[in-house]
């Protein structure tokens, strides 16, 4: 499958990723999309980052800009960097698929691009444009510590003291930054599974593995919690005391509350105790353009975050500036901030019984998983079918982004492709956390079947 826009920018195969076809996509955005006073570029630690980014510099500064280098820091501290600066930006990243695939997403000076900004991108890639001599690049250092300073300066320097906190720290780019920002709040931090090999962390389908070591850790070493961060440092992972992972949603949910937001726009694959916890929700189609562009329109005391956790702060709190990208810092940092006195778990246990779990099956074609869709959408025989499998009848179906289906003894269940990968993610909804995890089984084993996987 050739590189496409997918919900977060251009992703595609190594391979696939040239020279020409990064300078056509970044030519094309520093043309049609505001970059303000210049471009700033940072990267992800898989192999392939550091010459995608140097693709990306010489196509800047072919096209006039001044390129600011920002080297290997988290997204969110490169949108921040840039937004300071009244820039764009590109991140090098292909967050948390596979080494053997990258991508670039893009900023305006005011955040992430929009869905009307990528429309101008892809429209005017076969334009012929003449090469500029741009400036020299500049380097910045301080991206990563000005990152650190925005959530050290608001939370205090006690606000994580006497909690020992485990970093799952693999290969994302945000990890030592993260335990910076543990050690500036008071907690003792234990570094766990660093790795010089990239590993591909989904916070919204963490696997079985992963789960178990994770449990492990927080026995053996008595951990008040766990945390980590995908590839590129905007998704967050979270554990209880015990090494039992937190929904993203939840704590969406958590860290909205906390800051005092009035109104939460997230997309429809989030758990419905939203409904409960906020004055209002927009729900939206999946991918943070589409949350963003509900909080533009929602304005006030707004706050977006996602299933997979990623948080954007659309409005100044807590000593907090507006932030709108996805950030995994804050989402971890506000559940921790509440546990030091009761634990992660009763944090948790505060918030409205319903509970998810999501994962998904990989190296399924796109066509593949829209098809099946598309046929239990339309086909209620089919549905009724593939319902049975997991012991539901369904009361009412929601087609806003794949197929949702609220099941009439209250569990709810949504099939999509994976925007970015050949994938098809299953989501769970139900009362308990045990049935959640159990429908999120029998889904996936219904998807193998209904696929011809097994």
């Amino acid at each position: 499958m050739p590189p496409k826009f997918g919900t977060s920018g251009l992703r595609g195969l190594v391979v696939d990723l040239t020279a020409e076809l990064v300078a056509s996509h970044v030519r094309s955005f520093v043309t049609k999309c505001p970059v303000g006073t210049g471009l700033f570029v940072a990267r992800d630690l898989r192999p392939s980052s550091p010459d995608i980014a140097q693709m990306v510099i010489d196509a800047g500064q072919a096209a006039g800009c001044a390129v600011t280098d920002c080297g290997a820091v988290p997204t969110p501290a490169l949108a921040l960097a840039a937004m300071d600066a009244g820039a764009a930006a590109v991140m090098v990243t292909g967050s948390h698929i596979p080494a053997d695939r990258n991508g670039l997403k893009f900023y305006t000076p005011d955040g992430e691009i929009t869905k009307d900004h990528e429309t101008a991108i892809l429209g005017a890639l076969d334009t012929p444009r003449p090469d500029l001599a741009g400036p020299d690049v500049v380097q910045n250092t301080t991206a990563g510590a000005v990152y650190v300073a925005r959530y050290t300066a608001a939370f205090g320097a006690a606000a994580l003291a006497g909690m020992t906190i485990g970093v799952y720290s693999h290969s994302t780019v945000g990890r030592d930054l993260l335990m910076d920002i543990l050690r500036q709040s008071g907690a003792r931090v234990i570094e766990l599974g660093r790795s010089d090999r990239f590993v591909p962390v989904d916070t919204e389908a963490v696997d079985t593995a992963t789960r178990a070591q994770l449990m492990a850790w927080a026995k053996t070493h008595k951990t008040d919690a766990i945390v980590s961060m995908d590839g590129d440092g905007d998704r967050p992972l979270l554990t209880d005391a015990a090494g039992m992972v937190v929904p993203g949603d939840v704590l969406g949910q958590i860290t909205g509350a906390y800051l005092g937001a009035d109104i939460a726009v997230t997309p429809v694959s989030s758990n419905t105790g939203a409904q409960t916890v906020f004055g209002r929700v927009v729900r939206t189609r999946i991918g943070s353009p589409y949350v963003i562009a509900g909080m533009d329109a929602a304005g006030g005391r707004v706050v977006g975050y996602e299933a997979n956790g990623g948080f954007l702060l659309g409005f100044a709190a807590k000593g907090l500036a507006p932030l709108m990208t996805r950030d995994s810092v804050l989402p971890m940092l506000v559940p921790l901030v509440l546990a030091r006195t009761q634990g992660v778990a009763a944090v948790v246990a505060t918030q409205p019984a319903r509970f998810t779990a999501a994962d998904r099956l990989q190296d399924v074609p796109t066509n593949m998983s829209k098809a099946l869709i598309a046929r239990l959408g339309s086909n209620a025989a089919a549905r009724r079918d593939f319902l049975a499998q997991l012991g539901g009848v369904s009361a009412g179906i929601d087609t806003t982004d794949g197929l949702r289906i609220t099941l009439t003894d209250g569990r709810i269940i949504h099939l999509r492709p994976s925007g970015n990968a050949p994938e098809c993610r299953f989501y769970a909804e139900a009362a308990t956390t045990q049935r959640a995890v159990a429908t999120l089984a029998a889904g996936l084993d219904a998807l193998r079947h209904s696929l011809g996987l097994k």
